[in-house]
This record gives C-alpha cells, structure tokens and sequence, in this order.
C-alpha cells in the first residue's frame, strides 16, 4: 500500500471513530488559531501566516520548511494544519522507519495526483535528523522541482544535522516549548471538548499542577499522562481525577534529555559553564540529569577534562590531573559506581580557582599563525643532527641553557615575524599567581636585560 494511501486511510479512521485515536492525536487542532503557543510562528504576517495564505489563494508558497524543536511542541500538528489550510493531500513518513524508496513512492503518486487530480501534497518527514546525507539527498530534487511541499521536524540542531543544500532551500521555523499555561489549555480543552474526554471526568487543582510538572513543557506527554489518568479513575468509578489516581498511572516524570538528540548539547554545554562559573550546584544538577538519561559516562569525563585545562589550567594546577584519574576510574567500573567518581571530579572543578589564561594564549598563538605570521626557525635552533646542518648553519650558536646559571639562556627562541609576541598572561587566581611573577623575569633573561 502506498504511503499516500495509508495516510487517507488513517485520516478517514479518525474522522469516523474519533476514540479510536489516542487523545493526543484527537485533540490535534485542526487550524492555526487552535494552536496552543509558538505565537512568535503565528502572528500576523509571519512566515507560516503567509505560508498558509499562499497556499490558500493558490500562490507558490515555500517549497521546504524545517521545523526544529523539542519534542511534544507541535510539530506534527503544524504540518498537518498547512495541508489542511492549503486542501493539499498530507502524507506522513518517519525518517525511523521509511527509506529512499519510501520518498521516491510519495514524490511519484504525488507527480501523479498533481498531474491528473491538479492537487498539490504536503509530505510531511519526521525526524529527518535520521536521514543520512545520501537519503536528504534524494529529496532534492523534489524540493527544487516543488513536486511536493516538504515540511521536515527534527529536535537536533538543523545546522549541525540537516545537509547544506536543504537548508538553504528551506524556511526555518524554530518551536519553542509549551508554557505551563499553555499545557493547562489543552488540558482544559481536552476535558471538555466532544472529541477529548466530553465531560466524563474532572482534574482535581492538586492533580493538574503534578500533570503541569511532569509534562515538561511538551504536549503529547500531558495528553498521554491525562489519558492514562482518565481511564484510572472512570475504572474505579470515579468521577474526578485525583492526585493519587494520577500518580498511580505515571510512575515518575521523564527525564526531559535526550541523549541522542540535541539537548546532549544543551546539557553537556550548561554543565561546563555552571562549573566555570563556580555554581556546584547547578553543575551537579546536569550532572544528574546527563546520567539519569543514561549518558556514556565517558563522554562527560571526556568534557571534564576539557573543562580542566579550559577554564581553570594552572590556576589549580591539580584540575587536569583529577579529571583524568577521574576518566581512567570511570573506564575502569562503570554506571553506578562511577557516579560518585564524576561528582567528585565535577565537585574540585567547580571548586577551583579558574584561569582561562592558557586557552586565551593558544588561541593567540593559532591566530597569528592562521594570519602568516610564522617565518623560518632560527638558524641556531634548527636541527644539527645530519652530515652536512653546520654548512647550512643550523643549530650554530646555540647556547644550552643547562651551561648557563639559572638555566635561561639570553637567545631568540620565536621566528622573526613574532618576536616579542605575548601569547601567555597569567591571572593572579590560585596557583598561577606564582606564575605571573616568574613570567616576567624568565622574559627578562631571554632578552638579556
């Protein structure tokens, strides 16, 4: 069967036996103003406003839109509205499941409807994410050719996971998570309305706000957890739904990171700066949701030890040393013992003096040689190991700083495009206060002053 096919058949289920459906898929708005939240998409005169209009009046509309967000926030539904607003056929894939040879089907029946029906499609790809950059290949051609309007959903980072020629070829909608407020509407709406609950049940305040909780900002899950509820108390002949009923068919909130997806980022990046600003405790909070996900444990040792040399380098000179021991620890015993290990490294980081003083000098360094500016090795420096160097002068003059007193010896080290260049400026934050004092002299005696 068709992929174009099956999803008419799936619509026309849900239009005859609407309880057929979960509550999340019933509850689905039919246009743009039922839509809860995203107000920033749908103003007056925002890109899908226009979108929808165009499409309407039978304008050419965009031919690509990229909607990127967490889960639960509408995406699905945002596509499913365009098609609806626009009366185009609305075909529904996942990059999970469906291959090339699934999206050459659509393209082809959808060249087919467009040709002998004149109706356009709405192929709308969830999780395009998952494509390989072989397979968002394949849509191109399409999109280029507006055989289709391609609406694509990803909860990664488009720029990082989408390919370049896509993307430029897209409108970029970026969804943001719902409001407790927002959460609190739908869940009113689906109470009350026909298509949700019709009535049969009430939310008792104490019951709603633990619903409002766990749902994380996203949709589907407040839906699911309200059904869930909902079908508890109307089997113990209950007419409202109690707090008790409600934690009693969810069991414990989601963790709301996904590992594979682009909140690894978030996260990872928010535990690395909660430690370089000195905030133990909100380091120890990502900490905790990164490993309640189920995050390799190697991967935050691994951002541990950059953050050891990153931020804090040699103001706290035993930083890098304790992330590494924690990293080997790690590697050796594993989840759940190796919690405690990266607590206690996560702990001395965010604990330490920071100095950023060694970052700041490679990046100085890799930006002057970036810009030219490198020049030969001076002759005295270079190797003299091989028959013939002292005929080239190389290695000649050198003086070996273990003959002079105080081992530094008065002689040019850096190649003449950057000497004199100061690449290294210590704080005066922890350990590296004593380094700031002997920097000076050291540079100094390599002058010969």
């Amino acid at each position: 069967m068709e992929p174009d096919l099956f999803t008419a058949a799936a619509e026309e289920r849900q239009e005859t036996d609407p309880t057929s459906s979960p509550l999340a898929v019933r509850m689905r708005p039919r246009t743009l103003d039922e839509v809860v939240g995203q107000q920033h998409l749908l103003k007056p005169g925002s890109p899908l406003r226009r979108l929808v209009g165009d499409g309407a009046n039978g304008r050419a509309g965009a031919s690509s839109v990229i909607l990127w967000g967490p889960p639960g926030t509408g995406k699905t539904t945002l596509a499913y509205v365009v098609s609806k607003a626009t009366d185009k056929r609305f075909v529904e894939l996942s990059a999970i499941t469906a291959g090339v040879k699934e999206v050459r089907a659509v393209i082809e029946g959808a060249r087919r409807a467009a040709g002998g029906y004149g109706r356009e499609t709405v192929l709308f790809l969830d999780e395009i994410h998952r494509f390989s950059k072989a397979q968002q290949d394949s849509l191109l051609p399409a999109v280029e050719n507006r055989w289709v309007t391609l609406i694509a959903a990803t909860t990664e980072n488009p720029y990082f996971s989408i390919i370049s020629p896509l993307l430029s070829r897209s409108l970029l909608l970026t969804l943001e998570p719902l409001t407790d407020d927002d959460i609190a509407a739908l869940l009113e709406r689906a109470l009350t309305e026909e298509r949700g609950l019709d009535g049969a049940v009430v939310l008792a305040p104490e019951a709603r706000d633990h619903l409002l909780r766990i749902a994380g900002g996203d949709a589907r899950r407040a839906l699911t957890a309200l059904e869930a509820a909902a079908g508890a108390a109307i089997d113990k002949g209950e007419e409202e739904i109690s707090l008790a009923t409600v934690e009693e068919t969810v069991d414990r909130a989601a963790v709301k990171y996904d590992r594979d997806g682009d909140q690894h980022y978030d996260v990872a990046s928010a535990l690395i700066k909660s430690i370089r600003g000195s905030d133990v405790d909100a380091a120890l909070h990502y900490l905790a949701r990164m490993i309640e996900a189920g995050e390799d444990p190697r991967f935050i040792a691994r951002r541990l030890m950059i953050s050891a040399s990153e931020d804090i380098g040699l103001a706290d000179p035993t930083a890098l040393p304790t992330a590494v021991a924690a990293a080997q620890a790690v590697a050796m015993i594993g989840f759940p013992e190796a919690a405690l290990t990266l607590s206690h490294a996560t702990i001395a980081l965010a604990l330490a003096p920071k100095s950023n003083a060694a970052t700041l000098a490679i990046a100085a360094a890799q930006q002057d040689v970036r810009n030219g500016m490198a020049g030969p090795v001076p002759a005295h420096l270079r190797d003299g190991h091989y028959k013939g160097a002292a005929k080239l002068g190389h290695a000649q003059g050198y003086v070996y700083p273990h003959d002079v007193p105080g081992g530094i010896a008065a002689q040019q080290y850096a190649p003449d495009a950057v000497r004199g260049r100061r690449y290294y400026e210590p704080t005066r934050y922890g350990a590296e206060a004593r380094y700031a004092d002997v920097v000076e002299k050291v540079r100094e005696r390599l002058r010969g002053d």
